[in-house]
């Protein structure tokens, strides 16, 4: 009797036995599942997207010998500039995607800012937000380059690298000058215009700021070849200090004004893109001339609103600004003037 009861009891242990072991084995699953998430290539994979989202370098899938190598520099912190302008306007928003071409090789990150409306209390706040969030660089085009020195200075002893862009503050510690000498830009737009009107005439200006550097330099510059150089007259000279409205409403008083002049001469590109809503609201033919190449002024040029442009080669800007910073951070000395030089661009080309 108790060899036929045996069986009973062995097989009762084999069922019981059962209920354990797959227990024992879905807790090994859930464990080897646990591990598999933290598999080093897809750990791999996830800092990868994230690094793109950042601005990083996406030749961790296209290069696997130099995979490691391109691991350790994505690791590695980006650098930060911060770019300041004047104010917002699209003639920026161009250079602005031109430096975020130049700085995404790089594991660059770019702040970049700018008033509403030209504002030097404005620039000077955004610096200064800049020198406290500790960025690796500053590129500023300075309204103001006496009222923006001791900022740019600050900046500098706080170890943070400064350059200027388009116009200059030559008297503060800021390492390079990016643009062009806006003196001789100015005796170039003299040129330009003697050859138009053939030495004699009478002429409306507008510009721009009239404490910034850069537009100071061209109508000296251009007012001086004009008064030694030719017999052209200039009847009158207005500052549209950075309003597109008041550039407009400016240019259509000039011209009640002085209803018999011969051309028009914007030196900064809001004057440029406002005389072109004029010459098309007036139907005016008579030549104009401005700074600053962007797509309307182009487009200006082809229809006729603009005779001629002056270009500092903007175009440049975004690079050479992403460049310098990154030699600053490198420790190399850079050129106290980067020049950009001078291009023209006509109704002829």
């Amino acid at each position: 009797m108790t060899k036929r009861s045996a069986p009973g009891r062995v097989r009762r242990r084999v069922a019981g036995i059962k209920p354990f072991f797959a227990l024992c084995l879905a807790l090994l699953l859930l464990y080897l599942a646990g591990c598999s998430n933290g598999d080093p290539a897809n750990e791999e994979e996830s800092s990868h997207k994230e690094g793109l989202v950042s601005g990083t370098t996406s030749s961790l899938v296209t290069s696997p010998p130099a995979l490691e190598a391109d691991s350790e520099k994505s690791a590695e912190p980006p650098k930060t500039f911060g770019i300041i302008y004047p104010f917002a306007h699209p003639f920026y928003e161009t250079i602005t995607v031109l430096a975020q071409e130049a700085a995404k090789p790089h594991n660059v990150q770019l702040i970049v800012k700018a008033p509403d409306e030209a504002n030097i209390e404005q620039q000077i706040r955004m610096m200064d937000n800049m020198i406290r969030q500790k960025v690796d660089g500053i590129a500023l085009d300075p309204i103001d380059s006496d009222a923006l020195r001791p900022i740019i200075d600050k900046a500098a002893a706080a170890g943070i690298p400064v350059v200027c862009f388009e116009s200059d503050s030559p008297e503060s510690k800021r390492l390079s000058y990016i643009g062009t000498n806006n003196y001789e830009a100015g005796i170039q737009m003299g040129k330009t215009i003697n050859d138009q009107l053939n030495g004699i005439g009478m002429v409306l200006v507008e510009t721009g700021m009239s404490n910034m550097l850069s537009l100071s330099e061209r109508l000296e510059g251009m007012l001086a070849y004009l008064n030694e150089m030719t017999s052209i007259q200039v009847l009158e000279v207005r500052y549209n200090e950075g309003s597109e409205s008041a550039a407009v409403s400016g240019l259509e008083e000039m011209i009640d004004a002085h209803p018999h002049f011969d051309a028009f001469i914007a030196l900064d590109f809001i004057s440029g893109s406002s005389s072109v809503l004029v010459w098309k609201a007036k139907g005016l033919k008579r030549p104009s001339f401005t700074f600053g190449m962007m797509p309307e002024i182009e487009k200006a040029i082809k229809n006729g609103q603009i005779t001629s442009a002056v270009s500092q080669n903007e175009h440049e800007w975004g690079s050479r600004i992403v460049e310098g910073l990154l030699q600053a951070n490198a420790g190399v000395t850079l050129p106290a003037y980067n020049d950009t030089g001078i291009s023209i661009r006509t109704m002829a080309e």
